[in-house]
């Protein structure tokens, strides 16, 4: 870990390591813009301030050079995302058991990598140790400020990600997002039923059959 300020700040940048970023950097301005479209979840306000902390983050280290350290952290992030993200597939697809194998994995990865290796390891080494290499600058504390809120921002997810694992474990058969709310469901139920009462209202519908006009006089 200590390689990380190996020559500071005249580091050299390897071509892996400039699409890395590039890629990332597209990757969470898109998720900014995309998470505004998306169904508002109980952590909205959490996703947004996640998207731009990251997002000035790997700007910020790639203007100073802190590309060693940029990229351990995009990586350590980088362990979990795709497991969670093939859970949900699993899961719209109805393979439920595998959903449930999978999001086990992404629970235990993100535990490791967000609550043991992020925080002992990478940013201990980020707000730590460079203090007997180099004297603190504005630079040092507007990263490690940042990394402190991504660590916040992790410890909030693992909550709600092992409030989710103790819900399946007794045998429940589908995982549901802890971030989702239950308006969101109701709501969609109570749009069904005013529709529905429209229709009736208007004439159109009533137990499934067309409804006649009463107005008409019968003839023989």
């Amino acid at each position: 870990m200590k390689l990380m300020w190996e020559d500071f700040p005249k580091m050299p940048l390897l071509p892996s390591q400039y699409w890395y970023y590039m890629i990332e950097l597209g990757f969470y301005t898109s998720l900014l813009f995309s998470v505004a479209s998306d169904v508002k979840r109980k952590d909205f306000k959490e996703q947004i301030i996640h998207h731009v902390a990251t997002i000035v983050l790997i700007t910020f280290s790639w203007v100073v050079n802190y590309i060693r350290g940029g990229t351990l952290i995009m990586l350590v992030h980088d362990a979990s995302d795709y497991l969670m993200e093939s859970a949900k597939m699993f899961n719209y697809a109805g393979w439920r058991k595998t959903c449930n194998i999978i999001f086990t994995v992404f629970a235990a990865v993100f535990f490791v990598t967000r609550l043991i290796i992020l925080p002992f390891w990478i940013i201990y080494t980020t707000w730590v140790y460079p203090l007997t290499l180099y004297p603190p600058f504005f630079g040092f504390y507007f990263f490690n400020g940042l990394m402190f809120v991504l660590q916040a921002l992790h410890v909030f997810w693992a909550g709600l990600i092992l409030r989710m694992v103790i819900k399946f474990l007794p045998g429940n058969d589908i995982v549901e997002d802890e971030r989702s709310d239950k308006e969101e469901t109701e709501s969609e139920d109570e749009d069904d039923e005013h529709e529905q009462r429209e229709k009736s209202k208007n004439g159109h519908v009533q137990n499934g059959h067309t409804v006649l006009n009463n107005n008409h006089r019968k003839t023989d």
